[in-house]
């Protein structure tokens, strides 16, 4: 489904991502694991077209999408949380909800879309008349997840999903992130949090120093603590 070939990405003067090809198949989860500032996020807004200084190949479904722009990515199936969420100010949930369908759905839709987001994160039900960023983090980040998936998105980049959140909320998550491959929808993950990745993830890529030093399957690596711990600890 998404395959990248030996990609490159630059801020100013700095090579932070250098080379990198990888594979993810259809109704798989990648987790990207690294310390920070390993390139990570990088990778992932490469991936979206949000780097200016890039080069390499992305292909999503065989097509090349590295010069297309981030909205033709966005309706192509692709989707992107990042690590700040995003919440747009001034809007409230059920604003916020409306960005991740302007354009792909027609107004009649919106109600129902919107009562499906809420159907996956009941939380939000009692909250759509509120200010977005007024809501906790991890409702926050359940917000931005949610937006994101009113696409009806083939593939979804998912930035630091468990940072800064309470467990409560975190099981959650990877409750409906299990669900995700059940129902066929890919995943590439970037997380901190190594063990609950790995449990959820089908394959594992490490990156240090803008560069892949591990590709293997996600219980491979869930058995190489020295790996994890060389690599992966803060």
């Amino acid at each position: 489904m998404l395959s990248l070939k030996d990609i490159n990405a630059w801020y100013g003067l700095s090579h932070v991502v250098q080379g990198i090809s990888l594979d993810v198949r259809p109704g798989e989860v990648a987790a990207i694991l690294g310390r920070n500032g390993a390139g990570k996020t990088t990778l992932l807004r490469t991936i979206m077209g949000l780097i200016d200084r890039r080069s390499g190949i992305v292909e999503f479904d065989g097509t090349d999408i590295m010069q297309m722009p981030i909205h033709e990515r966005y309706h192509r199936g692709l989707a992107y949380v990042p690590e700040d969420r995003r919440i747009v100010p001034g809007l409230s949930v059920r604003e916020n909800l409306r960005l991740g369908f302007v354009g792909l759905r027609a107004k009649a839709e919106e109600e129902a879309v919107i009562a499906e987001a809420c159907e996956t994160f009941p939380r939000l039900r009692q909250r759509l008349d509120q200010e977005g960023v007024t809501l906790s983090g991890g409702e926050q980040q359940m917000l931005a997840i949610a937006r994101a998936l009113v696409a009806k998105p083939r593939m979804i980049l998912l930035d630091e999903p468990s940072e800064g959140i309470m467990p409560v909320l975190i099981d959650e998550m990877y409750e409906l992130f299990k669900r995700w491959k059940q129902q066929g929808l890919s995943v590439i993950l970037v997380e901190q949090d190594v063990e609950r990745a790995l449990e959820v993830a089908d394959r594992a890529y490490i990156v240090d120093q803008g560069r892949i030093i591990f590709a293997g399957t996600a219980k491979m690596l869930l058995n190489d603590r020295e790996m994890q711990e060389r690599y992966c600890s803060v």
